[in-house]
């Protein structure tokens, strides 16, 4: 999800709610620590040099029962984030304390945000000599065209 669209579904919400790839919810009294551009520039392993820019939100949450992030205050923070710092629309990742640091994609389903998981790969896979192992995909009626091993007329027999 994009800066934009975050901005878009908070002007339909009366309250915000984060949901973890559990189904879990992030405790309601969290707070966006930060919201952030983190720019990325780095090499593969095939040898490309590569640049990423995102926009990082952080949820932290701790015993401040008291206060509750709204829409509008977050809609504040992320355009005061664009201003003072030159956010452009990009992609945003969030962070979030689990066991360790998590970093998420973000969705939305009309009511909740979505943490969605993230997985590494590889990049330039052709360069490593990794192969798919996809099943190659066959269709049934190709099947039908093919000599069976069988057929009398196959000299298996």
């Amino acid at each position: 999800m994009k800066l934009s669209e975050i901005k878009k579904h908070l002007q339909k919400l009366e309250t915000i709610a984060f949901e973890l790839p559990d189904g879990s919810l992030v405790p309601s009294h969290f707070h966006v620590t930060e919201v952030g551009k983190v720019s990325k520039h780095f090499i593969d392993c095939g040898g490309t040099v590569r640049k990423e820019e995102v926009v990082n939100f952080q949820l932290w949450n701790k015993d401040d029962y008291d206060h509750r992030l709204h829409p509008e205050k977050l809609t504040h923070i992320i355009e005061l984030s664009e201003k003072t710092l030159g956010i452009e629309d990009l992609e945003i990742e969030v962070e979030y304390q689990g066991d360790t640091i998590g970093k998420y994609a973000l969705d939305f389903n009309s009511k909740n945000f979505l943490l969605v998981n993230k997985a590494t790969a590889c990049l330039a896979e052709d360069q490593c000599g990794i192969t798919s192992n996809k099943k190659p995909k066959v269709n049934l009626s190709d099947l039908n065209k093919q000599t069976s091993s069988c057929d009398p007329t196959s000299g298996c027999c």
